[in-house]
C-alpha cells in the first residue's frame, strides 16, 4: 500500500518511539517504492491505540542515509529518523549491540567499550528525542521502547516537561554487579529516570534498577517508587510482554497451515518425533548447546535417527558484527560434524535452516513440531515459547524451556531446564518426547490458558493505564 507524504508533522497525543519504524520498504517490479506493515505483535498492539489517540511512531526506516519526510501508512503517522552508515556502525552495531546487548545478557559474550560508540549513542538518542518533542501534542503521552534509546526519556523530559513519558525495556536488565561495569552507568540510569514509568520484563529487573539508583545517587526509594531531586516520582514495575495469541492460533488452525504442517512432516520423511528450534542467530539463544545435546541423544541410542529429527531455524541477524559471524561458522561446523557422524543417506538427524520465514510458515512449523526446544542462555522473555503454545491444536505438544528465559516465570508447566547442563538438557528433551499423553496435555492446557488470558492487548493496556495515571510530580 502506498504511503501518503506530508511535509509538516501533525501533533499526536500518543507517540511510540522505537529504533525501527513499524514498516518495511518494498521495491515493486517497476522500481517504485512502497511500504508494508512489519510483522509482530508490538505493531498490532499499538495500532488501535494509535488510531484512537491520533498516534505517531518515531523510528529509523531501516536503511542508511534515507532522509525521508514524515509520511502516513495505513492511516498511521510515521516520523522517520535519519541514520547514516556511520551512525548505524557506531550507535546500533557498536554501542547498542556490542556493548549493551552482551552486558545486559549476563556477559554471555564480552562487551566492548568504545568512547566513540558512546558519543554517537548520545547523539542519536538526542535525535530521537528531538523528533519526539516535535510531534507530541501538549500534555501528550510518549512510550519509548528498548535498550537502543535509554537516554531519550531524560532528553525528552528536558525538551518537553509537559509530557507523560513511559519506557519499556524488552531485554533483561542486569544485576548490579554487571551493570556497574558500564563506564557510562550513571548517564544510562539518569536517562531512564526521565520517564514517569519504567517497565521491565520481570520484577527482578525493576528491583535491580531501583537498587542501582539508590546506591549510585542516594535517591529516596520505596518499593517500586523513586523520588528524584526535582520532586518527581518515577515508578519501576514489571510488565511481562505477550503475543497476539488469538491471531497466532487462528493462523495456525487454518486449513492452509494444517496442510503445510503435514507437508513439513512429509518432507522430513514422517519421523515419529519432530524437535523444533526457532531463534534469531544470536549467541544468547543457546543453539550450540541444544544441538550438541541432540547429537549425543542420537549417538548414545536414546533416539534413533530413523525416528527423530531436529529442525533448527536460525534467522540471520547482525551479520556485520564479528561475534555473530563466528557463531554462524561454529554452528555450521557442529551440525556438519553431527550429521556426518550419525546421519544416513538422504536424511540427516539435524535439519539446519539459516533463513527467515513469514509468519504463515512459522505457524506451520509450530503445528508440525512435537517438542519445541527454547533454551536461551539468557532472554528477557522469548515470545517463540508463547507462539508455540498458541499454535497448538488442542493440548498437544511439549515445550522444553530454559530457566533463564523470562517466559519460564509464566510458563511454569513447561519442561524447564538449565541450558548450560548438557546432560540435564538431554534428560529433559528425552522426558518431553516420551512423557505420557495425559501429562503433556495437562501441562499444555495450563500454559495455553495463561497465554490466551495474558495477550499483547492486555500487556499494552496495563502499561498505558498505569502511565496515564502518572505525570510530572504525581503519585500513583
Amino acid at each position: 500500500m502506498s504511503a501518503e507524504r506530508h511535509r509538516t508533522s501533525k501533533k499526536a497525543s500518543f507517540v511510540v518511539v522505537a529504533n525501527r519504524l513499524p514498516v518495511d520498504r518494498v521495491v515493486n517490479p517497476d522500481g517504485s517504492v512502497d511500504w508494508r506493515t512489519s510483522p509482530g505483535g508490538l505493531v498490532s498492539a499499538f495500532e488501535p491505540v494509535m488510531r484512537t489517540h491520533r498516534g505517531a511512531w518515531v523510528g529509523w526506516p531501516g536503511s542508511a542515509d534515507d532522509d525521508l519526510e514524515p509520511f502516513t501508512h495505513n492511516d498511521l503517522q510515521l516520523e522517520p529518523v535519519h541514520l547514516s552508515a556511520e551512525d548505524i556502525e557506531f550507535y546500533y552495531e557498536g554501542f547498542s549491540n556490542a556493548t549493551l546487548w552482551p552486558l545486559y545478557h549476563d556477559v554471555v559474550a564480552p562487551p566492548t567499550y568504545h568512547r566513540e560508540w558512546w558519543d554517537r549513542y548520545v547523539a542519536i538518542n538526542h535525535r530521537f528525542a528531538e523528533a519526539s518533542a516535535r510531534v507530541a501534542a501538549e500534555d501528550g503521552l510518549v512510550w519509548v521502547q528498548d535498550y537502543q534509546l535509554q537516554l531519550v526519556p531524560q532528553m525528552l523530559r528536558q525538551l518537553r516537561p509537559d509530557l507523560r513519558i513511559g519506557f519499556f525495556l524488552h531485554i533483561p536488565f542486569p544485576p548490579t554487579e554487571l551493570f556497574q561495569q558500564l563506564p557510562w552507568r550513571g548517564q544510562i540510569l539518569q536517562g531512564l529516570l526521565g520517564a514517569d514509568l519504567v517497565g521491565f520484563q520481570l520484577p527482578g529487573g525493576a528491583q535491580n534498577f531501583v537498587r542501582l539508583v539508590r546506591q549510585r545517587f542516594s535517591y529516596e526509594t520505596r518499593r517500586d517508587r523513586i523520588r528524584t531531586p526535582d520532586g518527581r516520582t518515577v515508578v519501576a514495575r514489571a510488565y511481562p510482554i505477550a503475543i497476539d495469541s488469538t491471531g497466532m492460533h487462528e493462523l495456525a488452525m487454518s486449513d492452509a497451515t494444517a496442510q503445510r504442517a503435514a507437508e513439513i512432516r512429509a518432507d522430513l520423511e514422517d519421523p515419529k518425533i519432530v524437535f523444533l528450534g526457532v531463534d534469531r542467530l544470536d549467541y544468547t539463544k543457546g543453539m550450540p548447546e541444544r544441538i550438541r545435546a541432540f547429537g549425543e541423544l542420537i549417538a548414545d541410542g536414546t533416539f534413533d535417527p530413523e525416528d527423530a529429527v531436529f529442525l533448527q531455524v536460525a534467522t540471520p541477524s547482525r551479520e556485520r558484527v564479528e561475534q555473530y559471524r563466528l557463531l554462524r561458522d561454529d554452528i555450521d561446523r557442529l551440525v556438519g560434524r553431527i550429521n556426518g557422524d550419525t546421519g544416513r543417506l538422504g536424511r540427516p538427524p539435524i535439519i539446519y535452516l539459516h533463513n527467515s520465514y513469514p509468519r504463515e510458515e512459522m505457524a506451520a512449523m509450530f503445528r508440525a513440531a512435537d517438542v519445541m526446544v527454547v533454551t536461551p542462555l539468557r532472554d528477557g522473555m522469548n515470545l517463540v515459547a508463547k507462539e508455540y503454545v498458541a499454535c497448538r491444536e488442542g493440548d498437544t505438544g511439549a515445550l522444553v524451556l530454559s530457566e533463564f528465559a523470562g517466559a519460564a516465570k509464566e510458563l511454569r508447566q513447561a519442561y524447564l531446564v538449565n541450558p548450560h547442563d548438557i546432560d540435564g538438557l538431554k534428560s529433559v528433551m528425552a522426558t518431553a518426547a516420551n512423557d505420557s499423553t495425559r501429562n503433556k496435555a495437562r501441562r499444555m492446557r495450563i500454559m495455553r490458558r495463561h497465554v490466551f488470558e495474558h495477550d499483547i492487548d492486555r500487556w499494552a493496556e496495563s502499561f498505558l493505564d498505569d502511565l496515564s495515571r502518572l505525570g510530572p510530580g504525581t503519585e500513583a
